[in-house]
């Protein structure tokens, strides 16, 4: 028989199923209602629910069929008008009658047994180079002297029969042979050895993108409903994949003691979590790593790990934060705890959510499905059982606890202080540094160049504009005493004369134009030339006070064009002697006069 989809709803009056059975003859079904037991028979469908009020068949019963939807909707009477049922939307938990148990054992083989038509087909496989040992049934004895593990330490003997899938799974090397205090001690050394201080350090200086982060805003931030009323039509968001799946699970009551149900409810918040912190870390679009994520962030699914107390729990989730994920930043762990108690709040719909979002990604990875049979499954089914009042009392005590850094005992703080006396030091060097330049650039004139080239020609030019401002000066100081000390004599013996300055020098050069004819005579040219004499013997006379200055000038203005001792050309005297066996025209002509 095949057990066919169906979903519940209510009103005050009635009570409303939804049962879809494509396929099958509207007039082949039967009906069976008596207090909270309901069966519905539509060959090959059958469904049997256990409801949590009572149900009546008094005439007002109403049956509709669509037939392109292959989809029955029965309105019941309920016995009580305005009763309210509570969990409809529990789907797995409606399915068997209560009180029932179930027969199967709480430890199961899972190993997968064939006859002999499945050896003979897997006869041709056979790889003969693989050593094979025949398995052996544990007895009770030897089970019972075995470590325990899984949901409400119920399971054990898995692992030694899933060797190469076990370090893909877990941590724990030997699960079967390591007592709770040993796995626990094992993962606290695995954590201090995976903790990277870098990685932390650069994940609390560079936050940007973390920041991002912590402003997502999952599924679960909205208001936490107030009613049991509420509660439903928030798990009524139930995607049609969801329901499917709580379908398929399979209804059973756990026989926990107190110890075993402390730990349950411990290893929820656990793995809750784990799930709060990948899905901010993803934004909520799961990818290719969330599996790790969620089962390496979770002490209970990653070493077994069972707990005594919520603080033991939010340590070890923090530490596991600090050491493996990408994003080892406190504000994420953190967020995840406030997450974690905003679920809580939303009431077992909220819970179930999450918990079927886990075991849909571990079933889409292998091996990580083994936690699913571990934990998960078991999880999912249990969770619809619960009473409210112990969820919300559960959620008050998380929102009250408190995660410090130096609970993890990791040198958080300590770490955090001498990083920032570093950058501090870091900034202060990089601000004198920036003073010291600033104050070279301000106090400097000649800016030292990386080329040797520019570097040559700068200074250079440096040279050149300090000498000739020297020689400027010493310039204007000859002027000044030759105006004042012969002044008087160049009055008396030979009236002042306009003569041709060059802009570059102060020494008379020759005139640009020649004598026209030689009816000028050579009176106008022997007092051009004496006058000529006469300033060139002053001008060495002034020379000879101030040799020092005038050679280094001199130097200079063998560069600059500019002279301060007498021509080097010859004589005039000579050529005044001459002139007396020559023509004007050919003195004038040969000395460029």
């Amino acid at each position: 028989m095949i057990t066919p989809a169906f979903d519940l709803s209510q009103d005050p009056e009635f009570l409303i199923l939804s049962i879809r059975v494509p396929y099958t003859r509207t007039s082949e079904f039967d009906l069976y209602i008596e207090g909270t037991d309901f069966k519905f028979f539509a060959k090959p469908y059958f469904l049997r629910l256990s409801l949590p009020g009572r149900i009546v068949e008094d005439g007002r019963e109403k049956a509709k069929f669509d037939i392109d939807k292959g989809l029955v909707t029965l309105r019941v009477p309920k016995e009580t008008s305005g009763e309210h049922f509570e969990g409809l939307q529990m789907l797995t938990s409606l399915l068997a009658p209560k009180g029932s148990r179930s027969a199967k054992p709480l430890i199961e083989d899972l190993s997968a047994g064939g006859g002999e038509g499945a050896e003979d087909e897997d006869e041709e496989d056979f790889d003969w180079q693989v050593e094979q040992e025949v398995y052996k049934e544990s007895s009770e004895e030897e089970l019972g002297a075995l470590q325990k593990y899984g949901f409400g330490n119920q399971r054990c003997g898995v692992f030694a029969r899933l060797q190469e899938e076990l370090s893909d799974v877990t941590d724990v090397k030997n699960p079967e042979g390591t007592t709770a205090a040993e796995r626990r001690q094992g993962r606290l050394h695995a954590e201090a050895s995976a903790f990277s201080p870098d990685h932390y350090l650069a994940d609390l200086f560079e936050d940007d993108e973390i920041k991002g982060l912590l402003k997502f805003r999952p599924w679960w931030e909205k208001p936490s409903p107030s009613t049991e009323q509420e509660e439903e039509e928030a798990a009524a968001s139930f995607t049609d994949d969801e329901k499917e799946q709580l379908r398929k699970f399979t209804n059973r009551s756990y026989l926990l003691d107190k110890t075993s149900r402390r730990q349950v409810w411990l290893g929820l918040v656990d793995v809750l979590l784990a799930y709060c912190y990948e899905a901010r870390s993803t934004e909520g679009e799961h990818n290719v790593e969330s599996p790790w994520t969620i089962r390496k962030l979770s002490g209970t699914l990653c070493w077994l790990e069972t707990y005594s107390s919520l603080q033991d729990v939010l340590v070890s989730f923090g530490r596991r934060v600090l050491c493996y994920p990408l994003y080892r930043h406190f504000a994420m762990a953190s967020a995840a705890v406030r997450d974690t108690t905003k679920i809580l709040q939303s009431g077992r719909a909220g819970v179930l959510r999450c918990l079927l979002d886990i075991h849909r990604v571990f079933r889409e990875n292998d091996p990580a499905y083994i936690l699913n049979d571990l934990y998960i499954t078991d999880y999912c089914v249990w969770i619809q059982r619960v009473k409210s009042k112990k969820m919300s009392a559960l959620a008050v005590t998380l929102q009250k606890a408190s995660l410090r850094k130096k609970d993890l005992e990791l040198e958080l703080e300590e770490l955090e202080e001498a990083a920032t006396m570093v950058a501090e030091e870091e900034e202060e060097e990089e601000e004198e540094e920036e003073e010291e330049e600033g104050a070279a650039s301000d106090c400097a004139p000649i800016s030292h160049s990386d080329s040797g080239g520019a570097s040559s020609d700068s200074s250079s030019s440096s040279d050149s504009s300090d000498e000739s401002e020297e020689s400027e000066a010493e310039e204007q100081s000859c002027t000044e005493s030759n105006e004042g000390g012969g002044e008087g004599r160049a009055s008396k013996d030979n009236p002042p004369q306009p003569q041709p300055v060059s802009a570059a020098s102060p020494i008379p050069q020759e005139p640009t134009s020649t004598p026209s004819s030689a009816s000028q005579g050579s009176s106008l040219l022997i007092q051009e030339l004496g006058e000529r004499v006469a300033e060139e013997l002053r001008i060495s006379q002034d020379s000879g006070a101030n040799s020092g200055a005038a050679d280094a000038t001199s130097r200079s203005r063998s560069t600059g064009g500019t002279l301060l001792e007498p021509s080097p050309r010859r004589n005039p005297l000579l050529i005044v002697g001459a002139l007396e066996d020559r023509d004007e025209s050919d003195v004038v002509g040969t000395d460029g006069f």
